[in-house]
């Protein structure tokens, strides 16, 4: 009997990563929430489950890197397999360049960029020994190609990540493990109610963006059938970096 894929979620506590947690236990995987929030963590696990799914959380803060082999130590000891990784986790921090400090450069790019690096290479040491190979998702965002003053820390890690996951393809091609990135626009995490006519109609699809988008475009990427789709960076932006814009 073929065994139900095992995925590991970063940043799963809140916004899109919860989402996409939610969305894989939908579509009958055992998930791997990951998290520094203890207490949302252990809440989204008990919803899944009563909703029929399979989950558990595993307090991870992925600055470290320790705790990121912990991480996949506790998957296989509790599934005995990882079939996707999806590196959701990041945060932002708007400052003027000449405010930053080292400490806050190091601090973003590593919880945003590093980790992408160390958990791809620890779940890949796993990956490696299926037989179909796994995925791996790398959430990066349209800010890695377009700006607002301020986000140099962001951009910088992001523009990393869609960077690092065509290396990434390549290096464990031989593996037979996917590599690919999603680069969301703006997805409302909030409430959506509140939004205006104007937030939607600014973009090509007329709407602003849900975390159920992101979470589909992750199943994509991640299906064994689609092994194909590798080391490309998915723009999931209801068209808005490809909208001219000039003021009149």
């Amino acid at each position: 009997m073929k065994k139900e894929r095992v995925v590991i979620v970063t940043g799963a506590s809140t916004g899109i990563g919860r989402c996409i947690a939610y969305e894989y236990a939908k579509n009958g995987y055992r998930v791997v929430l990951a998290d520094l929030s203890v207490e949302e963590g252990e809440k989204n696990v008990q919803q899944i489950k009563e909703s029929g799914g399979e989950a558990v959380f595993v307090q991870t803060d992925v600055r470290k890197p320790e705790q990121i082999v912990h991480l996949m130590k506790q998957a296989i000891a509790t599934y005995g397999q990882i079939d996707v990784l999806i590196n959701n986790v990041g945060k932002m921090l708007r400052k003027s360049p000449y405010d930053i400090t080292v400490e806050e450069w190091d601090d973003v790019l590593n919880t945003n960029l590093r980790s992408v690096f160390l958990a791809s290479r620890e779940a890949g040491r796993y990956m490696k020994q299926n037989s179909a190979g796994g995925s791996i998702v790398n959430i990066s965002s349209t800010r890695s190609i377009m700006s607002e003053p301020y986000t140099e820390l962001y951009a910088a890690s992001k523009g990393g990540i869609v960077s690092i996951t065509h290396a990434l393809a390549a290096s464990f091609s031989e593996d037979r493990i996917t590599v690919n990135a999603i680069s969301p626009g703006w997805i409302e995490t909030g409430d959506y109610t509140k939004l205006t006519p104007v937030d939607h109609d600014q973009h090509f699809s007329k709407r602003v963006g849900k975390p159920e988008d992101i979470a589909r475009a992750c199943l994509y990427l991640t299906a064994e059938d689609n092994d194909f789709v590798t080391g490309t960076n998915l723009v999931v932006d209801g068209g808005m970096t490809k909208k001219m814009i000039y003021e009149e």
